[in-house]
């Protein structure tokens, strides 16, 4: 059952709100408003991409019906935060959960990530932890010098190497979504994102020209704090 058909199945429809995250994910956003209810944008944690529970908090108001909750990249969101914040709020709490991997494919992604995270420099790693399983790997090039993410990414492609840039646009700031709400978070990430190839068929050569071409680059990067 799609997310649409739950939050109707629980009642959530006209004059409701469901707090769900603005950095991508649209179709999280549409099926709140296929139900009849009103997306509210929350901002992100910054190291998981996911829908931070204190932000998530300070968006519930009395229309407030529901948290719809987004796995990022393979990183798991704070479930037991957003759990017990929608028990406290009477709120339904969703799970949206990414197209996932097979056992080995995911031992492969960690073992290229594990990689990459002792090799790359000039641009932050991800954070890790025992549950994230790399559907992408997902850097930072912070705006702070030239070249930008965005120069940066033509730059890698150009010598070789598969990248995209995940959100080009949070989803508060697309025409059908505006909305005027501060989430300085969900904006940064934006702009500084940028996911490099870690899927489980490359081989250690691959690896090797991916941190090669990115660190020539990254050295014209201040240091990320």
């Amino acid at each position: 059952m799609g997310t649409a058909a739950l939050l109707r199945a629980a009642g959530v429809g006209a004059g409701d709100e469901v707090v769900v995250p603005a950095f991508g994910n649209v179709e999280v956003a549409r099926a709140v408003t296929l139900a009849g209810a009103l997306p509210a944008f929350a901002d992100i944690d910054p190291a998981t991409y996911c829908l931070d529970p204190a932000a998530v908090d300070a968006a519930v108001t009395p229309r407030t019906a529901a948290v719809v909750v987004v796995h990022r990249f393979g990183h798991p969101a704070d479930l037991g935060q957003l759990r017990a914040l929608g028990q406290r709020h009477r709120l339904l709490v969703l799970e949206h959960t990414e197209l996932d991997t097979s056992h080995d494919e995911t031992a492969r992604r960690r073992e290229r990530a594990a990689y990459l995270d002792t090799r790359l420099r000039g641009v932050r790693t991800p954070e890790g932890g025992a549950g994230h399983s790399y559907l992408e790997y997902v850097v930072r090039v912070p705006g702070n010098g030239r070249p930008d993410r965005d120069a940066f990414a033509r730059a890698v492609r150009a010598k070789g190497v598969a990248c995209r840039i995940p959100v080009q646009t949070p989803v508060h700031r697309l025409p059908e979504f505006r909305r005027c709400v501060s989430l300085p978070e969900t904006e940064r990430a934006a702009d500084e994102t940028l996911a490099l190839p870690v899927d489980g068929s490359l081989t250690k050569r691959d690896m090797q020209r991916t941190a090669s071409v990115c660190n020539a680059l990254g050295g014209l990067l201040a240091p990320a704090l």
